[in-house]
Parts: C-alpha cells; structure tokens; sequence
C-alpha cells in the first residue's frame, strides 16, 4: 500500500475490517460440545500438528470449566486463539472427526476459540515459568514459532530473549493475516502470556544492524532462527517501479498498523499469484472498496496453493479468477501511474509446465498491481550465523532442528522452501515447541554426562 499514494480515513470501511465470524454463544458452544463423541482413540488429536488434547478440552467447556478447556489447548499449542481462526481445521482437525462419516464434524475450530476467548477476556496469566537453571536462549523473531519456542522455554526454566525487528512482537499474525480473520489484539495477549514468563522481547532491533550475530553468538548458550520469510520479489517484467505496484506483504500489514482508507475505493485491482498471501490480498483490496479485483495465475486452479476454504472465502467476496494468465508488462501513463496491464494466455505442456500461446496477448485496464508470488529468504542473516542453507532455506535435522552450528537452531518459515509450501501457523508452533524441547535434552545429557 505504500505505493498507492492518498486516500483518507473511511469509517465505513473501518467496519469491513472487523473480524467476520463472531465467535460461538454459550448455548451454540455447549450444544456443539455434547455432540462430541470424546474417542479414546482420537482421530482429531493425530491430525492436529500440536496434538492437542481435542476431546478433552470439549469435554472440558460441555462442563463448564473453560479455564481447564483453554490451559488444555494452550499447553499443547502456545498460539492457541491465533490457530483457532486461522487453522485449515477442514484439512486436520475437523478433516479427520468420525462424524463426517455419518452427519458433520464437531466444528473444533470454533469451539477452541470459544475457550480461547473466555480465556482472553480474564486478562489473567494461565502458567507460571519454571524455575531458572541458569541458562540462556536468544530467539531471533517473535512469530508463532519463535513465541512457541520462548513459552516452552520459559517453563523449562531458561532465560530467554527475542530479538524482533518490527515495532511489535507477533510476526506473521501480527502483520501479516488480515484483521478480519485474526485480530491483533488477539495475537497481542499471546504475546503478552510468555511475556509474563519473564520472557524479554526487545522489538525495534534488527539482528545485523542494531545488534551483530557475533554479539548474539558470544552471549546465549543457545540460539534459535524463526525469522521467518522476507519481502516478495519482483515479476521481473517491465513497469515495476510505477505509483499502484506493491507487495502483498506490506500492503496487508499496511492494514494492521493504521486504519483503513479510501484510495482504493472505485479501482480495479490485479493480484498476481494464487497463494493464501494472494487470497488475503484480494480479499483486502475488496474491503477497502475496489470495484473490481481479479487474481492472476499462471497455471490452473489444481496448482494453486491456496487453501479451498481460503478459495470459496475470496469468491464469496467477489474476486475474480483468471486461470492460465500470466503477466508481461505493467503499462503506466505519464504521471507514473499504473493505468494496464499486458498478459499472455498460458498453456500447460506434456510435463505440466506453462507455455505462453502465441498471439494471446491482451491488455486488461488496471489501477492497482499486487506482487505476491512467494517470498525472499534471510539469506544474509542465515550466512551471519554461519548457517549452511539451500537458496535461503536453512539446513536442519528433520528430528532436533539443530544447524550446521551445534549451538543453533531454526524452525518456522526459515526451514521450509525449495518445493515445500510455507509452514502453517499451526506446524511453526509446534516446531518451535519441539526445538525447545530438543535444546533441553542436549543440556539434561549434559549434565548427566558431568
């Protein structure tokens, strides 16, 4: 959104930016709990990438005692509420309930954000940390992997630091999920839950500028990367540079950090992509009162790598699909402004790989152009650690998420790539929990071993 220039402070469109389901009533919970058939041998339980507890917890809000329902979601999965919104819970959880056999899931989903939200509301610490044992942990990044590392941390009894660049901790949820599917004030009471586990957040600082990876090195026993992915890159096509180009990163989080305006209102808007970074910008630019939003991709819908519920949520909205389309030119006028854009029809060949058809050519007549074709990596951060990486992912084992550095490790974003999708907000959590949990082990060995 930074290079979309005006626009004033719209009240109406303030509204469009509220968060769209409201969440269970009391009665809507309890009936949807007791049709739970609380299995032994949970189906959901395997499906959840944190293992939580599920039938337990419903158990737990049917009686009533939604304190125990929320500290049993929250011990398994510190971004407990943020994944309560955000999960693709059709793909997991509510995916592998017994009932789709003969009636519909239990909706896991919202009843785990009807505890989570009760316990919002408390405004009260749900765990205490564990006591100190002297030793110490730098985090670099505070997203759903680096918190998630930090909260289990903190309850093993280490002191434990993050380092986050932006003004906020959160990361992705923070800045990077549309409001009116995961507000900020719900990313902020995570947030604030490891924070009262004596965790020191020290936002505003950018590993590399303000303080150096040798500092970092030279005074943590143990470091974990979960700095996640970095800006989108560029099309590489002409017109790039013109006033309406912007990255679908920053223009959502644009969104997060002031209140909506009106220059969109009226304008025609081209996403390029089809990733859920793409959906949620499309659906962005719907509520800031474009007229007309289109998605651009270059293969098929069966490639996208969007989630279908994510699919259906923009065509509900009204965005426009256009399949088999790629770009090859943004047209400007002589303000340098973005007034077309020049594409090509595409075809997949015998291997699946999109050729342009010759002659295809056409022009779409276009205010806006939203980049969100993936991410760039960290790879000089990764490289200032010393890190061994493949272009920008960093190299791993698949069981302790420890580096080529014996004393570092990584999790979330920054170790998926390379043919991967990126990490759902829900399998970041549990790395971050499972990196935690490796790092004691290398010091309970270590003491034994003395």
């Amino acid at each position: 959104m930074s290079a979309i220039k005006g626009g004033r402070i719209s009240s109406n469109l303030i509204e469009n930016f509220e968060e769209i389901h409201k969440g269970l009533t009391r009665s809507e919970a309890i009936e949807e709990a007791n049709r739970c058939l609380y299995c032994y041998d949970a189906p959901c339980i395997k499906a959840c990438p944190t293992s939580i507890q599920i039938p337990k917890f419903i158990k737990k809000i049917a009686s009533g005692n939604l304190k125990g329902s929320a500290k049993t979601i929250l011990e398994a999965n510190p971004v407990g509420a943020s994944c309560a919104r955000v999960c693709p819970t059709e793909e997991l959880c509510e995916g592998a309930c017994v009932l789709n056999h003969d009636t519909k899931p239990i909706s896991i989903g919202h009843l785990q954000r009807y505890a989570t939200d009760w316990a919002i509301k408390q405004k009260e610490p749900l765990f205490k940390a564990g006591e100190r044992n002297g030793k110490t942990v730098a985090i670099i990044g505070s997203g759903p992997a680096g918190l998630s590392a930090a909260r289990e941390l903190s309850l093993l009894g280490y002191e434990v630091t993050i380092f986050e660049a932006q003004e906020e901790a959160g990361g992705l949820n923070h800045y990077g999920i549309v409001s009116f599917r995961l507000p900020k004030e719900v990313v902020q009471w995570e947030v604030e839950q490891v924070k009262q586990l004596g965790v020191e957040i020290k936002t505003n600082t950018t590993v590399g500028v303000d303080i150096k990876a040798e500092e970092i090195i030279d005074h943590f026993d143990r470091i974990i990367l979960a700095i996640g992915m970095g800006k989108v890159p560029n099309l590489g096509i002409e017109g790039e540079t013109l006033k309406g180009v912007c990255d679908a990163i920053e223009f959502v989080k644009q969104t997060k950090i002031k209140d909506p305006t009106d220059e969109l209102v009226g304008k025609t808007v081209a996403v390029i992509g089809a990733g859920n970074t793409a959906i949620d910008a499309a659906t962005t630019a719907v509520r800031l009162g474009a007229a007309n939003v289109k998605i651009l991709y270059r293969r098929t819908k069966n490639e996208m790598s969007a989630y279908q519920f994510e699919y259906d949520f923009a065509k509900q909205d009204g965005v426009e699909f256009r399949w088999l389309t790629a770009p090859l030119k943004i047209i400007g006028n002589e303000q340098y402004e973005v007034t077309g854009l020049e594409c090509v029809k595409m075809a997949l060949d015998e291997a699946g790989r999109p050729v342009p058809i010759k002659g295809s050519e056409t022009t779409i007549d276009l205010d806006v152009v939203i980049k969100a074709i993936g991410q760039t990596k960290h790879s000089e951060l990764i490289e200032a650690f010393s890190l061994n990486h493949t272009k920008g992912v960093v190299d791993v084992d698949a069981e302790t998420y420890q580096t080529s550095q014996e004393n570092i490790y990584a999790c979330g974003d920054c170790v998926f790539g390379n043919g991967q999708t990126e990490a759902m907000v829900v399998s970041a959590a549990e790395q971050g929990k499972e990196v935690a949990k490796a790092i004691h082990r290398t010091f309970m060995l270590q003491s034994e071993i003395a």
